[in-house]
């Protein structure tokens, strides 16, 4: 059975994980609808999709409010599989505590290697973006090789003005991180990149985008607030 979810999908299985572990029992659809703030025919068909997917059960039980025979009401429960997928994506402490680790690792050589240029560090991170990492270190580490690659040729006037605009990537109604897969796809049609640099970000852009919509929402946050930072460093 298909896991794969959509961000969408992820973000309401994470926020009903979140009412099922606050109430300790099986959800009514209603309930779901009123604390997320969503229809209730939306939050039913949700709760079903995501049954669908193997990672939310329904069961049925008679409603106290009523006497006598009649409907039973529907209740949800996650799956040790809900359960599975999103401390996954969160992360494990010990896979946050590598991400910090790479992430100080690079905006420090990124503050000391700005006399002496990137060309040294652009090559081993790409070098080791095809490895199969944590989720989190690879889009880590691609974002910063292709605003490495950027820098490289930043004199032109439509890169700066591109830069620029990164300063806003992840903030509310600004650009999203899913832009660094068109901004890799400009830099390969480039004459003045590196093709073989070009060609390694190209070959794993699919992979990036497919990870990127599995990211959780505070991975995401924590991923714009890094671009940020790198973009920060490398335009002053």
């Amino acid at each position: 059975m298909k896991k794969k979810l959509t961000h969408r999908q992820l973000q309401f299985l994470s926020q009903f994980l979140d009412i099922y572990r606050e109430m300790e029992h099986s959800v009514h659809y209603v309930t779901v609808a009123e604390r997320l703030g969503i229809g209730k025919i939306t939050a039913y068909e949700m709760l079903r999709l995501l049954e669908e997917k193997g990672l939310i059960r329904a069961e049925y039980r008679a409603n106290p409010d009523q006497h006598g025979p009649g409907r039973s009401a529907v209740l949800f429960f996650p799956t040790q599989e809900a359960n599975r997928l999103i401390n996954k994506l969160a992360g494990n402490p010990a896979d946050i505590e590598d991400w910090q680790d790479v992430k100080e690792q690079i905006l420090q050589q990124l503050r000391h290697g700005k006399a002496g240029g990137y060309e040294e560090l652009l090559s081993n991170l790409l070098a080791r973006i095809p490895e199969r990492r944590s989720p989190l270190i690879f889009v880590t580490e691609l974002i910063t090789a292709v605003i490495l690659m950027l820098t490289t040729i930043q004199d032109a006037p439509e890169i700066r003005a591109l830069l620029e605009r990164l300063h806003q990537i992840g903030l509310p109604k600004k650009i999203n991180l899913s832009v660094m897969s068109g901004i890799a796809m400009f830099l390969s049609v480039i004459e003045r990149t590196n093709r073989r640099y070009s060609t390694v970000l190209l070959d794993q852009f699919s992979r990036y985008e497919d990870v990127l919509s599995q990211l959780s929402e505070e991975s995401r946050r924590q991923l714009g607030e890094f671009t940020r930072e790198v973009v920060q460093i490398l335009s002053s």
